[in-house]
């Protein structure tokens, strides 16, 4: 029974190595999405190691993806740039993903996304987020530089318990992103977030009640810089180790976008939430600007939902 014709009787597929499922991989039942899905396909990964380099191609929404758990349920490939393609291209930023994800509508639960090409593969994106209305809850986000690369300038993000790791601007992109209770671990003295926010857009990249780790060697990890003028980044209620440097954010050399950069903070707590030491061109933001600072402000029309 092919993939499809499950999803038009149970909208339900489930994906198994071991063929004791629908399909025995990944794509294949992304494939099997209609285009122009209008209601909720749930797709079931059992646990297992799944190495393939994955799209959900535009149009093909409202897709469930749910694993066994983060740890057990492992999507992974090593696309990096600087690869050359059968086609002659070479790999860019754009295009380094292990999982493309360009569709509207999209949860994801219990699920590790991983790019393991290396720690000197230079730009490896784990996903490239570019749909609108995402929400991944109780996911892993891993690899190295540029790992979770929340793209396209008009896309709403929503990550909920998830663990995100990396080494340079590996969460990035102009997307407006929401993370909460959430760890972002820090495997480089480099750069956590490069946010690139379109000047019109009142968010950017939202941290709420999230924890800043790095490993025990780093100590100069900045909290943010701007991969282009007007990037928004704020951190609220979060606890922040002694990896991240004192000063805070960076300006990516560049002076010029300390006149534009929005980085801000609010009520930080631990070692690394140095609020008297933090460069003068940042902002700890006053209550009843804190206040707006919610998934209801800012996805005004949208709830983030778990299927």
């Amino acid at each position: 029974m092919t993939a499809l014709f499950l999803f038009a009787q149970q909208r339900t597929v489930v994906v198994a190595q071991d063929g004791s499922g629908d399909c025995r991989t990944v794509q294949q039942a992304l494939d099997a999405v209609p285009a122009g899905n209008k209601a909720f396909i749930r797709i079931r990964i059992k646990k297992g190691v799944y190495r393939e380099r994955l799209e959900l191609a535009k149009g093909k929404d409202f897709v469930h993806l749910i694993g066994d758990d983060p740890a057990s349920t492992v999507l992974t490939y090593d696309n990096h740039t600087g690869t050359i393609l059968p086609n002659g291209d070479t790999v860019n930023t754009y295009t380094s993903a292990s999982f493309f994800l360009l569709a509207d509508n999209v949860t994801a639960e219990n699920i590790c996304f991983e790019n393991n090409a290396g720690f000197n593969a230079g730009q490896a994106v784990a996903v490239f987020a570019k749909g609108d209305k995402l929400a991944f809850r109780n996911c892993r986000f891993t690899g190295f530089q540029d790992v979770l690369f929340c793209s396209g300038e008009g896309s709403r993000q929503y990550y909920k318990n998830c663990y995100i790791e990396g080494t340079t601007d590996f969460i990035f992109g102009p997307a407006t992103a929401v993370f909460e209770e959430c760890r972002i671990h820090s495997k480089k003295n480099s750069h956590v977030t490069a946010a690139s926010t379109p000047a019109d857009k009142a968010f950017g990249f939202v941290f709420l009640r999230c924890q800043l780790t790095g490993d025990s060697s780093l100590h100069h990890v900045s909290l943010g810089r701007p991969w282009r003028p007007y990037a928004a980044v704020a951190y609220l209620h979060c606890e922040i180790s002694a990896h991240i440097l004192p000063a805070g954010w960076n300006n990516w050399k560049n002076p010029a976008n300390e006149n534009t950069a929005r980085f801000y903070e609010y009520r930080n707590t631990g070692p690394g939430a140095a609020k008297d030491a933090r460069i003068n061109w940042s902002k700890q933001l006053q209550d009843d600007e804190a206040r707006r600072y919610t998934p209801a402000v800012i996805f005004p029309g949208w709830q983030p939902l778990f299927q």
